[in-house]
């Protein structure tokens, strides 16, 4: 099946038909058919597919030997944001099935295995947690905090994942499967518009992180309550955000208050809680955690004069991560010189980094947009990341 066939069948998988958006929240019945069709296209190509205990597949091509080891891993993730676009993930497991078949297009035999892998829950808009999957699987989450997250249902990622047949006590680091894995190299569609060529290559991700505020007032009446007797947690939230944008200002980096949730959510109730969620980046890891104190201390002193409590707690956060430098000019040496740029977007690639050589392709987004239906790349550059994808894979499978 070719590229655009397989491109195909995917787009029309948890997309809304009023925005153009997808929705595809980990084992829901949308990333549920994504991954049957992962299991389908590997399956086509004769692929032997491995379940770990983290909800994480791979499908292996493995060499005449059968040996399982020094292996070069690619792939993405198949779940998305809320209302997210076609190609943030998707595009980097196409490609990655495309670029395998048309090594054998050639009649490449590699040395090592090449591995397809679909990580659970990069995006964590179910369960809070960004590359949650990779997260687990090297040991950069403890699973016991992971097995207590909760989604927006009330569901516990261990219940979830007990429903999905997985045993919620097997979570956690598989060294086993990381000893196997030689490198990583994860192509992704490009997030910003820097890229002028089709395909470019990652030097860096800058820091990152979530935190969680937690604003808690007086639930009452909205006609009969006197302002000077309201405890309104909306007030300081205001602020809170506002602030986002002045400390961000101040401080050279960006921060965004996009999820909120209000309780109990009524036009004509005082909010007794207001919850939102602030994501934080930056060229330097001092400058997000100021950034961060900055915009706590003034939520702080916003809520004072309206006796509202503040709670911040830090749900994820990944210091600068800078790819390994050998990889990355391997890479570029096999694509013969492509543009190398930092990016300000987290990836299972980063988490993976701090245990397994990791290198990133970008396929060029002419929109400059992602996390939106206008996301977007030109079919002739998908085409040039599978080829890309594809000689690079050949370099570091031979050996």
């Amino acid at each position: 099946m070719s590229f655009e066939e397989m491109w195909a069948a995917l787009l029309p998988v948890g997309r809304d038909e009023a925005t153009g958006g997808y929705h595809r929240f980990s084992w829901t019945p949308p990333e549920l058919e994504c991954r049957a069709w992962f299991l389908d296209e590997a399956r086509r190509r004769g692929l032997d597919v491995e379940h770990d205990a983290n909800g994480n597949m791979v499908a292996w091509w493995l060499p005449e030997d059968g040996t399982r080891h020094g292996a070069v891993l690619t792939g993405s993730h198949l779940d998305s944001v809320p209302g997210g676009g076609a190609f943030d993930g998707p595009l980097g497991i196409v490609s990655a099935f495309a670029a395998v078949d048309e090594l054998r297009r050639r009649g490449s035999t590699p040395a090592k295995p090449i591995g397809i892998a679909a990580f659970a829950e990069e995006e964590g808009a179910r369960f809070g947690v960004a590359c949650l999957g990779s997260r687990l699987v090297s040991g950069a989450i403890d699973p016991a905090r992971a097995r207590a997250l909760t989604d927006g249902d009330g569901h516990t990622f261990a219940e979830v994942m007990h429903n999905a047949g997985f045993d919620p006590e097997a979570i956690g680091p598989d060294d086993d499967l990381l000893g196997r894995i030689g490198c990583y190299v994860e192509l992704h569609v490009e997030q910003g518009r820097v890229l002028e060529e089709p395909v470019g290559i990652a030097s860096a991700i800058v820091p990152h992180g979530r935190w969680r505020f937690d604003f808690t007032g007086e639930g009452n009446h909205a006609g009969t309550t006197l302002l000077a007797d309201r405890r309104d947690p909306m007030l300081p939230f205001a602020r809170m955000v506002i602030a986002a944008r002045e400390a961000a200002e101040r401080n050279g980096t960006v921060a965004t208050v996009g999820k909120v949730a209000v309780v109990p959510g009524g036009v004509n109730a005082i909010a007794s809680s207001v919850t939102a969620w602030l994501d934080a980046r930056g060229p330097a890891d001092e400058r997000v955690r100021r950034t961060v104190r900055e915009i706590d201390e003034a939520a702080r002193v916003a809520a004072r004069p309206h006796r509202v409590s503040v709670d911040l707690a830090e749900e994820s956060y990944t210091e600068i991560v800078d790819f390994n430098r050998a990889l990355r000019d391997r890479v570029g040496a096999a694509l013969g010189g492509a543009p190398v740029l930092p990016t300000g977007a987290g990836h299972d690639a980063g988490v993976l980094s701090a245990r397994v050589p990791a290198a990133m392709l970008f396929v060029r987004n002419p929109t400059g947009v992602s996390h939106a239906p206008a996301e977007f790349a030109e079919p002739a550059d998908c085409l040039a990341g599978v080829a890309a994808l594809a000689a690079v894979l050949d370099d570091l499978a031979r050996g």
